[in-house]
């Protein structure tokens, strides 16, 4: 017997879960722990939310909330999501538990102690309109590697490179869509180079790994390790656990995959033996098993070995990462922030979670990204699960209750063709278990659908319909074969959809344990009772409506295109005509009776205006006060609520909402723009 640690990437907790993060992590990991299982060995299986970082700390500033609320929100959403799709995780966490602060801190001592984490005196975005530093998140801006625009200052979708936020092109922040200045700071660095060496010896003893992962884990050392970050100054994280750190805390790639370990010290809590988790942790029989997507893999495959080399406990380091590449919707990237996915939570109000399971298992992006869409779904369904699967155990089922009572024994001899059918559904179940064994999801589907194929084959060779009239015994013998291959899809089908496999396992069998064990061995009897029809169709006009859905998404997500009005054209002359200088804002009021009119007065070098402008509804008057703007200082006067008004602020209007603009940098007021 096996023992294995197998492990789901934690997702972040700052929204909901969508087919994505299904089909790059937890499905494959639930599909490979049901074959562990039905083969017999020891398997624990953990997970949880990613609750520390920016994305939390974004999220809550979004809503106005706690960061704790939103964490609560959204783990207990994840956990409805998974419960809906029967993925069953021993134990589901998030690493806000107390169990993963002390063990954060821990890894951070151990390593800091033995010489692996330095501190280092740097420049870090700061907006001062916020007055506080940026960590990562918090800073957006073109990627330096393959200059896509959106970046964010810890790693570029587009690429999938690490990213220092100061080497993004042209940044902003977040919170203020400010350019941010640049400060002193100081933080604690993991000293990656001084595990290269490590690292690459290790690397090379595992030649099992999946090329796309072997391959992104070499170019990574190739390009020669840097020292990696592992603090920032944020008020919602892991406390840094040395003297005189007040408002900084660990970062999430360092102490999320601890998490893996205070989840299962949790469940070995919640079951009532404590140390339990040093069975699977420090044994080193254990192998452990990271499932991830491809975005995940440095920080599993490089990063956690390393931190988990150097503590005083001899963790096991993991056995395999088996990354998926991503999956696409509809031909397209999906995209949280367009809400180009598609929502779990939204899938299951409307479809079973075995036909999504199916689906993301015989299209799983295991080499490459491959792509989801509503009408692939649809034919999925109702070409393979209904009409081959589906139409095997009904028609074999309900011609053995209609002819005999149900009641189908083992026969005596069976004839060649008989024989020869089992075989090859015995010798492809097992061809079946070597792909789950390696990973191979996509491959084990298809796989186990061409054995209902081979039932239906047969079924349709022996014409029983036709030897129910000439020969009982016969029309006997081809509705055994069949349910002997229904018993063996119920076995090696079941780690891809269970719930269906276990009705059809109680249909043909009631009452008996499903086990891999039991794939060649013949029943001596078959008794049917109960028959369901095991899946539905999907109709054409749920498909549409979910494409409508989509539709209305993308829609959404595009501006609508404005048609600018122009005015007509002036001469050069009359622009001429125009004064434009910087000004001062040196008071600012209320204009009494209006809801939107400050008065101001300004400095124009030397000379000082009253100028009546309407942006009261978008500026309170004490934030204006200082401030340097542009106005046109020639327009003739002229009364506005009996003030006169000697002067016209710059401004540009979107959706109703007034931007003053500004210079980008300090100039003298009265200075002309030209």
């Amino acid at each position: 017997m096996e023992k294995y640690l197998v492990t789901s990437a934690l997702t972040y907790a700052n929204g909901k879960l969508h087919i994505g993060h299904i089909a790059g992590s937890y499905l494959n990991a639930d599909i490979f722990v049901r074959y562990q299982r039905l083969i017999g060995n020891d398997v624990i299986y953990v997970g949880g939310s990613d609750d520390y970082g920016t994305p939390i700390s974004l999220k809550a500033e979004e809503e106005n909330v706690s960061p704790k609320d939103i964490v609560d929100k959204f783990n207990k959403s994840m956990r409805a999501d998974l419960e809906g799709l029967n993925i069953q995780l021993d134990n589901f966490s998030g690493t806000s538990h107390p169990n993963h602060i002390k063990d954060s801190q821990d890894f951070f001592t151990n390593l800091y102690d033995a010489g692996y984490i330095t501190k280092k005196n740097l420049k870090q975005f700061y907006d001062e309109k916020q007055n506080r530093f940026l960590s990562d998140r918090y800073v957006e801006g073109i990627c330096p590697f393959c200059k896509a625009d959106g970046a964010r200052g810890d790693q570029c979708d587009s690429c999938g490179k690490l990213i220092d936020a100061m080497d993004l092109i042209e940044p902003k922040s977040k919170l203020s869509g400010e350019i941010p200045i640049i400060k002193d700071t100081i933080h604690w660095y993991l000293d990656l180079p001084k595990f290269e060496k490590e690292l690459r010896d290790w690397l090379d003893t595992k030649t099992y790994w999946k090329d796309n992962v072997k391959n992104f884990v070499l170019s990574w050392l190739n390009e020669g390790l840097q020292a990696r970050g592992i603090t920032r100054d944020l008020n919602w994280g892991v406390p840094i656990p040395l003297e005189n750190t007040e408002g900084k805390v660990l970062y999430v790639w360092f102490d999320a995959p601890i998490g893996y370990l205070s989840s299962t010290k949790e469940w070995a809590e919640r079951i009532g033996e404590p140390d339990k988790w040093k069975d699977y942790w420090l044994n080193e029989e254990t192998k452990m098993i990271h499932f991830l997507g491809k975005d995940n893999i440095p920080f599993h495959a490089i990063i956690w070995p390393a931190m988990l080399s150097k503590q005083k406990e001899n963790f096991v380091l993991p056995h395999n990462v088996p990354a998926n590449e991503f999956l696409n919707l509809e031909g397209q990237k999906m995209s949280t922030s367009r809400d180009w996915t598609v929502w779990v939570e939204d899938y299951l109000k409307y479809f079973d979670g075995e036909y999504l399971r199916y689906v993301l298992a015989v299209n799983a992006p295991e080499t490459k990204d491959s792509d989801f869409s509503w009408e692939d779904f649809k034919m999925r369904i109702n070409s393979e699960l209904n009409n081959v699967l589906g139409n095997l155990a009904n028609r074999t089922c309900v011609f053995a209750n209609k002819y005999f009572d149900g009641l189908i024994k083992q026969p005596k001899a069976i004839s060649e063709l008989s024989q020869k059918t089992l075989n090859e559904v015995h010798d492809l179940a097992l061809e079946v278990g070597k792909s789950y064994s390696n990973y191979n999801v996509r491959k084990a589907t298809k796989q186990f659908m061409n054995i209902a194929r081979i039932g239906n084959k047969y079924f349709d060779e022996t014409q029983p319909w036709k030897k129910i009239k000439e020969d009982r015994d016969k029309a006997s013998e081809t509705l055994y074969v069949c349910l002997e291959i229904l018993r063996v899809l119920s076995i090696v089908a079941s780690p891809v959809i269970p719930k269906s496999m276990k009705i059809l396992h109680d249909m043909i069998n009631k009452g008996s344990v499903i086990a891999w064990n039991d794939l060649v061995k013949n029943s001596a009897e078959y008794s049917i009772t109960n028959i369901e029809r095991l899946f539905r169709k999907i109709e054409e006009k749920e498909v549409a409506e979910q494409l409508e859905i989509l539709k209305k998404k993308q829609q959404d997500s595009i501006k609508e295109e404005v048609i600018i009005e122009h005015k007509p054209e002036i001469e050069y002359e009359d622009f001429m005509k125009l004064e434009f200088r910087i000004v001062k804002i040196l008071e600012a009021e209320k204009v009494k009776k209006s809801n939107k009119l400050l008065k101001l007065k300004v400095n124009i070098g030397g000379e000082e205006r009253t100028v009546i402008a309407g942006i009261g509804k978008n500026y309170q008057p004490e934030e204006l006060i200082g401030k340097k703007v542009p106005m046109l200082i020639n327009l003739k006067p002229r009364k506005v609520m009996g003030i006169e008004s000697q002067a016209m602020i710059l401004a540009a209007e979107e959706d109703g909402k007034l931007s003053i603009l500004h210079p980008d940098k300090d100039v003298k007021e009265g200075s002309e723009i030209s």
